[in-house]
């Protein structure tokens, strides 16, 4: 019986009758490495069969025509954020980055329109957009080096599996409030053709065969959100007064003790915050009382963060995150 392994049937003559040729047939195929979609695009896909038979004088093998098919290329891309989640920014803070990643899965070298979307719907606020960036290659933004995407000047063009890091540049508006957030999305469109799975493109396809618009439509996109953590702090300042004969009138001689709450508010952080008071007139600083939450502090300006300068007492809090606060206490008498 005759096996035929491919859509091409070989008539052989023999003896000068055309006969099917008993034996078997068998063919061979040369394929490349696979990538993401696959073969390369514009490989060749070459067919041969063969059938053997024996002859009179041995085993004779004839091999068919061949028959050579050109794979397409598969129009596809990938578009991931590259941010771990939202990213903290400060109302009318500028340069405000989000990244991405932007991946060719088809299977011929292609080049991809990149757009920003800064005014998504059912987010908090919008963001101004400012500029596309295009990664050196380190996966960090880093100004004045990396370059400035132009639309239709410098499309990346990645080959197969490729992928290139891509930031987003935005404003953020002065309007925007403490946890709020803002959606920025980035799409990434094949230069060759874009549409539906499946949609044919004769003739433009990598390596000289038609492309064809993959699963995704040839046309990605993802999104990255900026969330506002802004901070402020609020600042009670009491006193309690103890006189000499156990009272608490302010004469003379009387000890005033002055407690300060600092009060971080908001969901950002305070950084290097700093709380000082002045000695008022007609009190004298009682030395060494500086304390911070309830351990004492040297009026000097050494390795803790308490200082007394002559005439103002100041206490370095340094980062205190929304929600947390700190109290100073401090003394004078009156002169």
């Amino acid at each position: 019986m005759l096996t035929i392994g491919n859509v091409i049937a070989n008539h052989v003559r023999v003896g000068g009758a055309i006969a099917l040729l008993a034996g078997t047939c068998s063919f061979a195929m040369d394929v490349p490495a696979a990538h993401a979609a696959g073969t390369l695009a514009g490989t060749d896909i070459v067919n041969i069969a063969q059938a053997s038979y024996d002859g009179p004088s041995g085993p004779i093998t004839v091999d068919s025509n061949p028959v050579t098919i050109k794979v397409d290329e598969l129009l596809d891309v990938s578009v991931v954020s590259g941010n771990p989640g939202d990213v903290s920014a400060s109302p009318s803070a500028t340069s405000q980055v989000l990244t991405y990643q932007v991946t060719n899965t088809g299977n011929g070298t292609e080049s991809f329109t990149l757009t920003a979307d800064t005014s998504k719907t059912g987010d908090d606020f919008d963001a101004t957009f400012e500029q596309i960036i295009i990664d050196d290659g380190n996966g960090v933004y880093d100004p004045g080096v990396d370059t400035v995407y132009t639309a239709g000047a410098n499309d990346p063009v990645l080959a197969p599996d490729v992928s290139v890091t891509i930031f987003i540049l935005s404003t953020i508006p002065d309007t925007a409030n403490d946890a709020e957030r803002a959606e920025v999305a980035l799409s990434a469109v094949a230069n060759t053709g874009s549409g539906n799975a499946g949609d044919v493109i004769v003739g433009q396809g990598d390596g000289g065969g038609d492309a064809v618009v993959g699963s995704t439509g040839a046309n990605a996109e993802d999104s990255g959100f900026f969330i506002i953590q802004a901070a402020d702090v609020s600042l009670v300042k009491n006193a309690i007064v103890v006189d000499q004969f156990g009272g608490a009138q302010p004469v003379p001689g009387a000890t005033i003790t002055y407690q300060l709450v600092a009060t971080a508010k908001g969901s950002g952080t305070l950084t290097n915050l700093v709380i000082a008071d002045n000695i008022p007139t007609d009190a004298t600083y009682v030395d060494q009382s500086i304390t911070l939450e309830g351990s004492a502090l040297t009026d000097e300006a050494d390795t803790d963060t308490g200082a007394f300068d002559g005439s103002k007492i100041a206490v370095a809090l340094g980062s205190v995150s929304g929600g947390q606060s700190r109290t100073i206490t401090f003394q004078v008498t009156i002169d």
